[in-house]
């Protein structure tokens, strides 16, 4: 009998039973921003005007070759808990408000098509490498 450890089975199987690995949002968007420079030419397609739709139609939107669909091929997310790669699911995994996610993926800020690297780009501009806020730093202060 072979044993792994837990964090190289998530990898082999799917493990539906076990609490996905706690991996903060930062983390998760750093990652997602890794994944998006490892081909910066790539051109992904973007979503068709998320911010007109309602709000069960915009939380199923998805396309083949998004961002999103990007992050979900990727299966260190998968098992941090990604659990596909609609509109919704990457509002919810990346805690992002609707109107962050519009912008990293709409098609009336980039038109059909948008670069990985400038997908990525403003992604760490806007959410990975900011500073981090007073509140947090006070939270982080006196929560641990």
């Amino acid at each position: 009998m072979k044993h792994h450890e837990f964090d190289q089975l998530q990898n082999l199987a799917r493990i539906q039973d076990y609490p996905h690995p706690v991996m903060p949002r930062d983390k998760r968007l750093q990652r997602w921003a890794e994944l998006l420079e490892a081909d910066p030419p790539r051109l992904l397609s973007t979503l068709h005007e998320t911010e007109y739709q309602p709000r069960a139609v915009r939380a199923a939107l998805r396309c083949n070759n998004s961002a999103i669909s990007v992050a979900f091929d990727d299966p260190v997310l998968r098992a941090a808990g990604l659990k596909n790669d609609t509109y919704g699911e990457a509002k919810r995994f990346f805690e992002l408000s609707d109107r962050q996610l519009h912008r990293i993926v709409c098609y009336c800020h980039f038109g059909a098509t948008v670069s990985a690297q400038t997908t990525a780009s403003y992604i760490r501009a806007k959410h990975v490498d900011q500073p981090e806020s007073l509140m947090a730093r006070l939270r982080a202060m006196f929560v641990g």
